[in-house]
C-alpha cells in the first residue's frame, strides 16, 4: 500500500467518508486546499449518499478533473480528455471489483460483499497513482 493510500485509510478511520479520505490524501500533491476539498467531497460518500458510484472512486474522478482541466479560462477544451480518464478509472476499478456501484460493492441486494470501504479506498489510490500522478 502506498503512503497516500495509508494516509487515506487514516483519514477514513478519523471519520472522513471514502471520497473525502481519497481526495484529502492527495490535496498537497494536486495543489488543493484540504478544507475546501473536504467540504466539496462530503456529498460523495456512501456512493454519492445514495449508494451509486463508489465514494472512493468519485474522489479519484474529482482528482482527474483537477489534473486534466485547464479551468475557466478554457471552458470545454479539456472535458473530453477528462471524461476519457474518468471512464478509464471506472473501467479499471470495475475490472478489479466487478462493479463500481456502492450498493453492489456492499452487497445490499444479495448479501455478497465484494469490497470493503478500506479496500475501495486502497484501490482508488492505486488507480490515482497509475492514471493521475505524474
Amino acid at each position: 500500500m502506498t503512503e497516500r493510500a495509508e494516509r487515506a485509510q487514516r483519514l477514513h478511520e478519523k471519520g472522513y467518508n471514502c471520497a473525502q479520505a481519497v481526495i484529502c490524501a492527495y490535496c498537497d500533491q494536486f495543489g488543493l486546499d484540504e478544507e475546501t476539498a473536504y467540504k466539496m467531497a462530503e456529498g460523495f460518500g456512501l456512493g454519492m449518499g445514495i449508494m451509486e458510484v463508489c465514494g472512493a472512486l468519485s474522489g479519484a474522478f474529482m482528482l482527474a478533473g483537477v489534473r486534466g482541466s485547464k479551468g475557466t479560462a478554457h471552458p470545454g477544451e479539456t472535458k473530453g480528455q477528462t471524461y476519457k480518464t474518468t471512464r478509464a478509472l471506472a473501467a479499471a476499478f470495475k475490472e478489479k471489483n466487478g462493479t463500481y456501484l456502492c450498493r453492489e460493492l456492499k452487497g445490499v441486494a444479495d448479501g455478497n460483499v465484494r469490497r470493503s470501504c478500506p479496500g475501495c479506498i486502497e484501490d482508488a489510490c492505486a488507480l490515482i497513482e497509475e492514471f493521475l500522478v505524474k
